[in-house]
Order: C-alpha cells, then sequence, then structure tokens
C-alpha cells in the first residue's frame, strides 16, 4: 500500500473537520479556498490544531482562512516547530518585566483614556449548577495565572507612554457579590450582569494589578454566576474562551484531587514574534528605505479600495440628529428556532459554506436593503493566530477585517461571493483603523474605534454554550456593559442547540424599535436566503423590506437566558 503524502493526510484531515467526502473536498481543493468547501474558523481552528498534533506540521490560520486554493496552502505546510517552554512562574529575571505595548493593548488603553474604562470591559460568564467549592475554585484560578503571563500583566504610564509590566506572581482576585435583587420575572443572569456592568471599571482599575477580575454571584440554592471581568488590553473573545476551558479543566482536576496543569503556556509577545514581515507587530526591524515605500503603497492601495464603501450608510428610515458618536448602547437578544437554523445549516452545506457565512450574508442583506446600498462595508472580527501552538496563548491579536459584500447574483452564488469576500478581507488587518474607516467614508468621529459602521462576529465557533466539570454545569452567557464600539454589531453567541443573536447598537444612531426593525429584518433576509432556490436573484429577494422597515414595532423572539 502507498504511504501518503503529507498534503494527502492534510487533506484528510480537512474532510474530516469539514464533514465532506475526501475525493470530493480533494478535487475542489485544487482550485477553491477552505471557506468556500465550508470551512469556517471554527474547522479551520480545529484543523490546524490536528495537523500539528498528529502529523507535526504548521498550518498558517489566517492563509488557510484566505483565498488561496486549499491545496495550496496545506502544500505550504511546513515541520511545526518545536514548543518552547513557557515563562516559569516566579523567575526571578522576570519578576515585573517592563516591556513594550502590543498593538491591541496599545488601541485599548487608548480608547479607555478617551471614552472611560466600560467601553473596553468585557464580561463573559458561566452559571454554575450544582455544589461549588470554592476552594478548588481558587486553586484553579491560581494555576490558571501561573501559566498564563497575560493574566500576570499590568499596564503603567511611563513619561514615553504606557509599559506593561508582567508580574512574577499574581493570583487574580475572586470578589464575591450579595445576591441580585431581581423582580418577579426578571432574569436573574441578566440582573447581575446590569450591576457588574456598572462596578465593572472598580473591578479592573486597581492600581499597579492586572485589569481584571472573578466575580462569584449567588442566584439562587444550588447556582452561581462566575463572571469572567477584563480590559480588552487583556484578552480578545479567543482569549476569553480559552480562560473558560481551561479553568473549568483545572477546577475539574481539583475536585477530583488530581494534579493541576503547571505547564507555562507561551507568552502574549508570541504571536507578534512570529508574524511575517508587513503584519501588525511590535519593534519590528525597519525595513530598507525601498520596502518600506512599497508597504506604503501597498496600503494606500488597499485603503483606496475600500473608497466610500461606508459612506451615507442610514440604518433607520428616518435616522437621528447627528451627533458625535458617544459609545453608548444597548443590546437585543434574540433566538431563531430550530427550524430556521437547520434550514441555515443545509443551505450553508449546499452552497459550500459555513454557517456564519449565511449570517454574515443575511445580515449584510437586510443592511444594505435598509440603507439602499448594493456594495458596503460589515466589518467581522477574526482572530490573528498564526500558528496551532498560539491557540494557547492569552493575547489581545483579533482584527476587524471590513468584507466587502456585494449584494448581487442568485443566492448560492451571493453566498460563496461573501465567503470569497471574507477571505479576501484578511489583507486589511494590518491596515490601520482611522485609515480604513477614513478611505471608507465612515462619518469623521474623532472617537469611532470601528473602521465600519456595521460588525459581525460569531462567538458560537469559540466556546460551546455548556460545559461539565467537577459536578458542575456551566452554561455561558455574553455580558453587555452598555458601551458599543459600531452603530450595529451582530453576534452569534449561539447556535448548534438553542440559536442565540445579539444586537448592539449606538443609542445616537438607533432607537431601541429601529433596533427591533432591524433585528427582523435580518430574520426576514435569513429567511429569504434559506427558503429560495440556489438561482434565486438575491436582488429580488426582499421586495417588501420598506413595509418590513417601516411596520409598527412588534415584539422580539422572547430571549433565552
Amino acid at each position: 500500500m502507498l504511504t501518503p503524502t503529507p498534503l494527502e493526510e492534510l487533506l484528510d484531515l480537512a474532510a474530516d473537520v469539514i464533514g465532506r467526502d475526501r475525493r470530493v473536498l480533494s478535487a475542489g481543493a485544487a482550485g477553491s479556498p477552505f471557506i468556500t468547501l465550508g470551512g469556517g474558523l471554527g474547522q479551520a481552528v480545529r484543523l490546524q490544531a490536528r495537523a500539528e498534533r498528529q502529523l507535526g506540521l504548521a498550518v498558517d490560520l489566517a492563509q488557510l482562512l484566505g483565498p488561496a486554493p486549499l491545496a495550496d496552502v496545506l502544500a505550504r505546510a511546513r515541520p511545526a516547530p518545536a514548543r518552547a517552554p513557557g515563562p516559569a512562574a516566579g523567575g526571578g529575571g522576570r519578576s515585573g518585566a517592563v516591556r513594550a505595548l502590543l498593538p491591541g493593548q496599545s488601541a485599548a488603553l487608548t480608547a479607555e483614556r478617551d471614552a472611560g474604562a466600560r467601553v473596553v470591559t468585557r464580561i463573559l460568564s458561566a452559571e454554575l449548577s450544582g455544589p461549588l467549592e470554592t476552594g478548588a475554585l481558587r486553586r484553579a484560578l491560581t494555576a490558571l495565572s501561573a501559566r498564563h503571563e497575560g493574566l500576570r500583566t499590568a499596564f503603567a504610564a511611563t513619561p514615553r507612554g504606557p509599559v506593561r509590566r508582567v508580574l512574577a506572581v499574581c493570583p487574580p482576585p475572586l470578589v464575591t457579590l450579595e445576591p441580585v435583587a431581581a423582580g418577579p420575572g426578571e432574569d436573574l443572569v441578566a440582573a447581575a450582569h446590569a450591576r457588574l456592568a456598572v462596578r465593572a471599571g472598580r473591578l479592573t482599575g486597581r492600581p499597579g494589578l492586572p485589569p481584571l477580575a472573578f466575580v462569584l454571584t449567588p442566584l439562587a440554592a444550588g447556582s452561581h454566576l462566575l463572571s469572567f471581568v477584563h480590559h480588552d488590553a487583556v484578552a480578545d473573545s479567543r482569549s476569553a474562551a480559552l480562560v473558560w476551558q481551561e479553568l473549568l479543566a483545572d477546577y475539574d482536576r481539583a475536585v477530583r484531587g488530581r494534579p493541576l496543569d503547571r505547564v507555562p503556556r507561551p507568552g502574549p509577545d508570541a504571536p507578534y514574534g512570529t508574524r511575517p514581515a508587513g503584519g501588525p507587530g511590535p519593534a519590528r526591524v525597519p525595513p530598507a528605505e525601498h520596502a518600506e515605500r512599497t508597504e506604503r503603497a501597498e496600503r494606500a492601495e488597499r485603503a483606496e479600495r475600500l473608497r466610500g464603501l461606508a459612506a451615507g450608510l442610514d440604518l433607520a428610515p428616518a435616522p437621528r440628529p447627528a451627533t458625535s458618536f458617544d459609545f453608548r448602547g444597548e443590546r437585543l437578544l434574540f433566538g431563531l428556532g430550530t427550524r430556521l437554523r437547520d434550514a441555515a445549516d443545509a443551505t450553508a452545506r449546499r452552497a459550500g459554506v459555513p454557517h456564519s457565512t449565511v449570517l454574515l450574508a443575511a445580515w449584510a442583506l437586510a443592511v444594505g436593503r435598509r440603507a439602499g446600498r448594493e456594495r458596503l462595508l460589515v466589518g467581522t472580527e477574526m482572530p490573528r493566530r498564526p500558528t496551532a501552538e498560539l491557540l494557547r496563548t492569552l493575547v489581545p491579536c483579533a482584527a476587524t477585517v471590513p468584507v466587502v459584500c456585494e449584494l448581487e447574483g442568485g443566492v448560492d452564488y451571493f453566498l460563496r461571493g461573501i465567503a470569497c469576500a471574507f477571505s479576501e478581507a484578511l489583507r486589511y488587518a494590518d491596515l490601520d483603523d482611522a485609515d480604513a474607516a477614513c478611505a471608507a467614508g465612515v462619518p469623521a468621529d474623532r472617537l469611532r474605534p470601528a473602521p465600519t459602521q456595521v460588525t459581525f462576529a460569531a462567538r458560537d465557533e469559540l466556546l460551546p454554550e455548556s460545559l461539565r466539570a467537577g459536578g458542575l454545569n456551566a452554561r455561558f452567557h455574553h455580558g453587555h456593559p452598555g458601551t458599543v464600539t459600531a452603530d450595529a454589531a451582530l453576534t452569534v453567541l449561539r447556535w448548534r442547540e438553542h440559536p442565540l443573536l445579539s444586537l448592539e447598537f449606538a443609542s445616537a444612531r438607533l432607537t431601541r424599535a429601529q433596533a427591533g426593525q432591524l433585528a427582523r429584518a435580518l430574520r426576514t433576509a435569513l429567511t429569504a436566503l434559506v427558503t429560495s432556490p440556489p438561482h434565486t436573484p438575491v436582488d429580488g429577494l426582499l421586495e417588501d423590506t420598506p413595509a418590513v422597515r417601516d411596520e409598527a414595532p412588534r415584539r422580539l423572539p422572547v430571549p433565552l437566558p
């Protein structure tokens, strides 16, 4: 029997991860990128990890999600580098080590300086059902902090600007609050999150200490809410999900009396140290003058391609009076139901794209029709982790890339076009947000941090709906700090079991009723996409959009707890 080549083995892994026949995938891999073969972010992460673990090969995540044919990307896989030991907690030479800020940290600290702590505070909670052993939880938190220097990093001002200081030992605080006082029928988790949003600045603003805290709130007998409250400079959404996965795994070991995980993880500098030349990163070796000019020209060309795509993007039939973007915002939670979820999954399989692409396409269609645009930008969250080893690193290295969405063609052609546009958008990950926003025509608000007015994120691919550990069932909830960074942001929080979406909106741009109409327009667009034949032109799908837009507000689907 012939021994398979590394490329053949990688294609086998890709087919298994995506859930497609190996022969069918191999035939398409020569000319199609990963994302138009049905592979999304979650599948890309799993393929990258399995390639390193099972085959000892390193596959670049950004390339995997990019526009190159899958076979070409996999053919460029190289032997994975040996895992370097992470920093030892308490190492004398590293105690209190001072380092320059990473790019994501610099942006987060600037936003905090200009607009306040709540703008850069994130809350990700686990609703814990079952007997909780707080001693085991504290031991798990200490082990987690010892492994990840990102959880031991404080920020300080210096005459040359802010720096980060890595502390040798700094167990995360576990703050216990009094039980929430919720009214009859009020959601206890929502009430706890509302209280946390008010206190978040105090919880993460301890001078000289890392801007994070774990907060334990009793909900009812045998039920607690454990919240990871952190600054954007500490972790991105991928890192926050990793915190929960590792913390619960260690809690399970602690409860069972087993040794905790003591293996140090790579430090947060690692993603930038391995980033190819031309990507964002701190203290890169200055290129030669001609190379620098070439890089500036390439960035200018990329910015020019965004020219005017976001100008005049009004999301409401009667826009609110023009005001400066002030970060104030609200959130609507709404479910889709399993029937619509199953139809979206079936459409994704038919078109050869991930389910997140179907949702992104529906969002672009809803926004474009309401704004009267056939071509628009949607900012999409993308974690920048080029190697599988860095999937185990806590670092704020996500980027929001502007996806150029063109509302044209038949349904399946449109869906595949959105998938390709997402792949192409990765080239904008190192473009300065201000330059991208200016080129796109986003209103020139001094503090607006996002390069697009509307954004999309698929958080369901990062963290399951629930996990079990040490006799506890942990069900995850995303808190909302009362601030936003875009006019309208659609986030998929859950998908597989009970689909749950979040629509965050800027209070200065939309009323709550208008946001509700936009959420219904999203549902209408998604329903039209998944119930239409594959060659149905998308320009005729929402001919009744004005009626949907102007109808009296109805009650949104009941938010799931």
